[in-house]
C-alpha cells in the first residue's frame, strides 16, 4: 500500500528547475536513501513528500490518517522550553523510564544533556540530537530524515542505523553518509536534473546499478565511469559485510572489475612518501596532554609512546569529546604537551585542516586564490592544473570565478581543502573533511587522495570514508592511551560495547538497576555524561615504567613488521593477477604467499598477547 504518491509533481527555485514531472510513490515499511549533488533538489523533494511544500504543478497525496515523522536540516525548537518538555512532551517519569525503548532513545542521543536546560542554550549539535530524540520517541508510519547523522559520532550513528532497522515505519532519508545509507535502506533514489532515478538496493547497489547503466549506454564519461568502477572495486575486496546486502547479479560485478587494480598502488605510495619523508614523521615520546591545557579539561593522552611513520594512512576514532582535535593540533603544534616530547620530522610538510575555517579575503575570486599558492601541482603519475583540482571538487565552470563571500559553509570547506593541497604538503592531517560534501564530491576527494603521498592522519565520523582512505585504525577509548584496532571500526564498536556492559554491570548495584540497558545510560536532571563516554575500566598491569617502554617498543616493532608483511601481500596478490595464466609461477606465488599470511598471523597474535600485557 503507497503511504505517499506524486504525480507530474514539478517545483522550481527562480529559474532552476529541482523536480521535473516527477511520478513516485513511498510504500509502507519501504527504506529509500535519497542521494544527489548538493542542490540538486533532494530537501526540496523531502518537503514536497512530508506535505510540507506545496509544488509548482502537479499532486501530491496521503494516505487518511498517516502519521509522519519529519526531521529537517533546520529545527524548530522552541528556544525558551526545556529538553524534557521538548523530547518527552509531558510524559510522567514514571512513564517515560519504564520503557526501555524511551531509554535508549535517551540515553543514546541525549544522555549528556541536563534535561531541564533550555533549548536555547544548547549548541547547535545539542539542539540536532535533541530534535531527533523527539521524533524517535514517537510512533509514525512514515519517518523522513534530512542528514540525521550530523553532529553523531560513529558509535551513535551505528545504533541509530540499528534502531531504524527494528521500525516498522517506512523511511526516506538523505544522508552523504554511504555507511549509513546501506546499513538501512534497500532502494536509492537519485535525484538528479530534475528527475529522480530509483534503484534496487542500499548504496553498493546503486554504484554498481549506475555503472551497469553507463556501460550498457555507453553515454557515460570515461572518467567518471572509472571512478565507479574504481569505487566498486573496494566495494568487492572490502569485508563481506560490506557486500552482503545489496542484491545484484555477482558475475556483472566480477566482469566489471576483472581488470581494475586496487584503489591504491600501496607500495608504490609508500616508496614515494619515505623518499619524500624519510623514516621519521612524529614520534610521540612519553606524552601527557589534557583537551584544555596542563592538567585542565578530560584527559586525552597519558604517558603514551606512539610512531606514525612515512606513507602511515590512519583513522583516528573516538566519542565527541575524547580529543582526537586535539591530538591533531598536538601533532601540527598548536599546542604543546603536558609533558612527554613530540620530535616531528625535519623533512614534515605539514597540512592541517581543522574544523574551523580560517578566513579568506570575501572579496577574492575562488580561482584566485588557489593559484595564488601554486598554478599546477602534481598528484600521483598526472599533473593537474589549479582549474582541474576545482572542477573536480565541485567547482564546475563559473563557479570558478565567484566571490568567497557568496559561497556556502560547504563550497568554503571544499576550497580551504584544495588550498592546502595545492601547497604540496607530504603530512596531512584532516579533521572532518567530510563536513557538508555530497557523495560525488566524496569520491572525487577519494580518488585524489589514492593517488597523493605522504602520510595522512584523518579525524571523520563518515565510516565509509574513514575505512575507504586510511589502512589502519587507532582509537581513544578514555584510557589515556592510543589503542591500535587491527579490525578497524567493527572491533571499536564491540570494544565500546563491551566497555560500557561491564559499567553498567559494575554501577547497577549502587543505582537499583534502574538506568538504561545495554551502552545507553538514563539522563539525569543534573546532566551527567553517558557510561558510553566515560573512561573504561581497566586491568592493572602491575608493570614497572621500564618495562611498560619496552613493551611499547616491542608492540612498536611489531606494527612495524605486519606493514611489511602487508606490503609483501600486496605485491604477491598483484603478482599473481599478472601471472594468472603460467600456472608453474602462480603455484609459485601462491605458496609464497601462504608463507607471508602464516607469518601475519604469528606476528598478530604476538601482537595481541603482548597488548594484553599492557592492557591495551
Amino acid at each position: 500500500m503507497n503511504l505517499v504518491n506524486l504525480e507530474s509533481v514539478s517545483h522550481a527555485y527562480g529559474p532552476k528547475p529541482l523536480l521535473s514531472d516527477v511520478s513516485l510513490g513511498v510504500e509502507s515499511g519501504e527504506r529509500i536513501g535519497v542521494v544527489g549533488r548538493n542542490g540538486g533538489g533532494k530537501t526540496t523533494l523531502m518537503s514536497v513528500i512530508a506535505g510540507q511544500l506545496k509544488p509548482d504543478s502537479g499532486r501530491v497525496t496521503h494516505t487518511r490518517g498517516m502519521r509522519v515523522g519529519f526531521l529537517s536540516q533546520l529545527d524548530d525548537l522552541d528556544p525558551g522550553l526545556p529538553v524534557r518538555e521538548l523530547v518527552l512532551a509531558g510524559r510522567a517519569e514514571h512513564e517515560w523510564a519504564g520503557d526501555q525503548r524511551v531509554r535508549e532513545i535517551l540515553g543514546n542521543l541525549i544522555g549528556d544533556l541536563d534535561l531541564d536546560a533550555k533549548a536555547g542554550d544548547l549548541s547547535g549539535g545539542e539542539r540536532r540530537r535533541t530534535a531527533l530524540a523527539r521524533l524517535l520517541i514517537d510512533e509514525h508510519d512514515l519517518i523522513m530524515l534530512d542528514e540525521p547523522t550530523n553532529h553523531l559520532d560513529i558509535e551513535a550513528i551505528a545504533w541509530l542505523a540499528g534502531h531504524l532497522s527494528t521500525r516498522k515505519s517506512a523511511l526516506v532519508v538523505v544522508t552523504h553518509d554511504r555507511w549509513f545509507l546501506d546499513a538501512v535502506s534497500t532502494r536509492t533514489w537519485e535525484v538528479v536534473d530534475g528527475r529522480v532515478e530509483r534503484y534496487e538496493g542500499g548504496y553498493a547497489a546503486y554504484v554498481l546499478a549506475k555503472a551497469e547503466r553507463a556501460r550498457i549506454a555507453q553515454a557515460a564519461e570515461e572518467r567518471r565511469q572509472n571512478l565507479m568502477r574504481k569505487e566498486i572495486a573496494w566495494l568487492r575486496r572490502g569485508p563481506p559485510a560490506r557486500t552482503s546486502k545489496p542484491k545484484f547479479r555477482i558475475e556483472a560485478a566480477q566482469a566489471l572489475i576483472a581488470n581494475e587494480p586496487p584503489p591504491r598502488e600501496s607500495v608504490e605510495l609508500m616508496k614515494f612518501a619515505t623518499a619524500r619523508l624519510g623514516r621519521t614523521v612524529y614520534d610521540l615520546e612519553d606524552v601527557t596532554l589534557h583537551a584544555g591545557g596542563p592538567g585542565s579539561g578530560p584527559l586525552v593522552l597519558d604517558h603514551t609512546t606512539w610512531q606514525f611513520g612515512p606513507g602511515d594512512r590512519i583513522g583516528l576514532i573516538g566519542v565527541n569529546g575524547s580529543g582526537k582535535s586535539s591530538v591533531l593540533r598536538l601533532l601540527a603544534g598548536t599546542i604543546a604537551p603536558d609533558s612527554g616530547r613530540v620530535v616531528r620530522g625535519r623533512t614534515v610538510r605539514l597540512a592541517h585542516l581543522s574544523q574551523e575555517l580560517a578566513e579568506l579575503d570575501p572579496t577574492r575570486r575562488v580561482l584566485e586564490t588557489v593559484e595564488e599558492i601554486r598554478k599546477y601541482i602534481q598528484v600521483g603519475k598526472k599533473e593537474w592544473s589549479a582549474s582541474q583540482l576545482l572542477e573536480r571538487l565541485g567547482f564546475k565552470g563559473d563557479a570558478q570565478w565567484k566571490v568567497i563571500g557568496d559561497l556556502s559553509g560547504g563550497e568554503r570547506r571544499r576550497l580551504q581543502l584544495l588550498r592546502l593541497l595545492m601547497d604540496d604538503p607530504n603530512v596531512l592531517l584532516l579533521d572532518e573533511p567530510t563536513n557538508d560534501l555530497d557523495i560525488e564530491t566524496l569520491n572525487e576527494l577519494e580518488d585524489l587522495l589514492d593517488g597523493w603521498p605522504g602520510t595522512l592522519i584523518l579525524v571523520s565520523h563518515d565510516r565509509y570514508f574513514l575505512e575507504r582512505v586510511t589502512d589502519r585504525s587507532v582509537a581513544l577509548l578514555g584510557d589515556g592511551k592510543l589503542s591500535f584496532l587491527p579490525g578497524g571500526v567493527d572491533e571499536y564498536l564491540e570494544r565500546r560495547a563491551s566497555g560500557a556492559a561491564l559499567t553498567a554491570r559494575m554501577g547497577s548495584g549502587a543505582s537499583g538497576g534502574s538506568g538504561a540497558s545495554g551502552a545507553a545510560g538514563t539522563p539525569g536532571a543534573s546532566g551527567g555524561s553517558r557510561p558510553s563516554d566515560q573512561a573504561q575500566p581497566q586491568p592493572a598491569t602491575g608493570l614497572s615504567a621500564k618495562e611498560e617502554r619496552e613493551l611499547r617498543k616491542e608492540l612498536n616493532r611489531l606494527e612495524r613488521q605486519l606493514d611489511k608483511l602487508g606490503e609483501q601481500e600486496t605485491r604477491l596478490h598483484a603478482a599473481m593477477a599478472e601471472a594468472a595464466s603460467d600456472y608453474a609461477r602462480l603455484g609459485s606465488l601462491d605458496a609464497e604467499l601462504r608463507e607471508v599470511l602464516a607469518q601475519k598471523d604469528a606476528v598478530e597474535a604476538e601482537w595481541l598477547e603482548v597488548a594484553d600485557r599492557l592492557g591495551d
